[in-house]
């Protein structure tokens, strides 16, 4: 008769650290890339920027972060994931320096850019160490934790940028730059070194079914995720809300989701990660179709707030998805996808919102729909 299996033996200090600092890897990369979104004016003032120009600072970090995440994974394992995640945070230590210092501001966006890149090289290859280092059936749940802390790092970017504004923006910098320091100093922990004997290629990370889920991952959140600026215009132009109270609103997406991912990824593990994200698409559709059609403010933030719940669904499904595969290489396909979608929402549904709010938000609940249908049944 077979006794029960023998317990895991518990991990050493050391290697608990290391998990802790991949969760908080996972925090730092959103809250980069968002930390300039609430100082363009004082960026402005100081580097002699416009505001177009100043507000390139998110997409001279989004955009070389999205495009290099496509190849990214992959070069990483090429590489040895400790080592290029230790290189990625000294490299994101250096150009967050170089931001502090900057004294113009084509200095200021190249350093942003060079953030990005840096970003793009730690970001897949944490979220494979993860899914190396947590048992398969509470990937899910591992996987809520962290989009938990990516959505803490989207919503308190502006805050604390904001804050560290009041009394000058580059302090800002000087902080994510130490967090960094610390992260490169933690490192990976030691089963999330890549152990495949064979030599990863980009034509294994950009197979028929990573290409679909990024497809899902782009529609999904672009249509979704991407739509902040649209929800702020709704409310400025449909009941004249200020710029306060319309970031207050706003943050109700990124709060919801740090308060709910841990139990969405519980529901992924349970009922499978197909199931969840197919239910954040079309319950999210629904909601974007209310944000254009709802007559209150109170009504719409509450809205935004439950969609950022439907954003978790996707993120936390999406991710566990590709990675039962256990490659650095497809993930960073998926997030490349769903970056570049959430950069392309602008020019996609712009056009379409000044002819009417109601074409804007239905467009964005059919190309959700369409995400819906191209989810995997597995």
């Amino acid at each position: 008769m077979t006794g029960p299996s023998p317990a895991a033996p518990p991990r050493p200090a050391l290697d608990r650290l290391r998990v802790a600092a991949l969760y908080a890897g996972g925090f730092l990369g959103p809250f980069g890339g968002g930390i300039t979104a609430s100082m363009l004016p004082e960026l402005g003032a100081d580097l002699g920027l416009s505001p177009a120009a100043a507000s390139a600072s998110l997409t001279a970090y989004l955009l070389p972060f999205a495009l290099l995440m496509l190849v990214s994974g992959t070069l990483g394992q090429r590489w040895g994931a400790p080592r290029t995640v230790r290189i990625a945070y000294v490299a994101y230590v250096v150009v967050s320096l170089l931001a502090a210092v900057a004294g113009s501001g084509w200095l200021f966006l190249g350093a942003r850019a060079l953030q990005g890149a840096a970003n793009a090289f730690t970001t897949p290859l944490l979220l494979a160490a993860l899914a190396a280092a947590t048992p398969p059936e509470r990937l899910g749940r591992a996987l809520g934790v962290m989009g938990s802390l990516q959505a803490a790092g989207m919503t308190f970017a502006p805050l604390v940028g904001g804050l560290a504004a009041e009394v000058d923006w580059r302090g800002a910098f000087v902080g994510v730059a130490v967090v960094a320091a610390l992260l490169a100093a933690a490192g990976l922990p030691a089963d999330a070194a890549d152990t495949t004997e064979q030599r990863p290629r980009l034509r294994d990370a950009w197979r028929p079914s990573v290409l679909r889920l990024g497809l899902v991952a782009g529609l999904a959140w672009g249509a979704l995720g991407g739509l902040a600026f649209l929800v702020a215009l709704r409310v400025e132009d449909a009941f004249a809300v200020g710029a306060g109270l319309r970031g207050a609103l706003l943050t109700g997406f990124g709060i919801a989701g740090l308060l709910t991912a841990r139990v969405v990824g519980g529901g992924v593990d349970r009922l499978g990660p197909g199931v969840l994200v197919r239910a954040g698409a079309v319950g999210g559709a629904v909601l974007v179709a209310a944000v254009g059609l709802l007559p209150s403010v109170v009504a719409i933030g509450a809205v935004w707030a439950a969609a950022g719940v439907a954003a978790q669904c996707v993120l936390v499904g999406v991710n566990t998805l590709v990675l039962r595969g256990g490659t650095a290489g497809g993930v960073s396909v998926v997030q490349a996808g769903r970056f570049l979608g959430a950069a392309a929402a602008p020019a996609i549904f712009l056009g379409p919102y000044h002819l009417s709010p109601v074409a804007a938000v239905g467009l964005a609940g059919a190309l959700r729909v369409g995400a819906a249908v191209l989810v995997p049944r597995r």
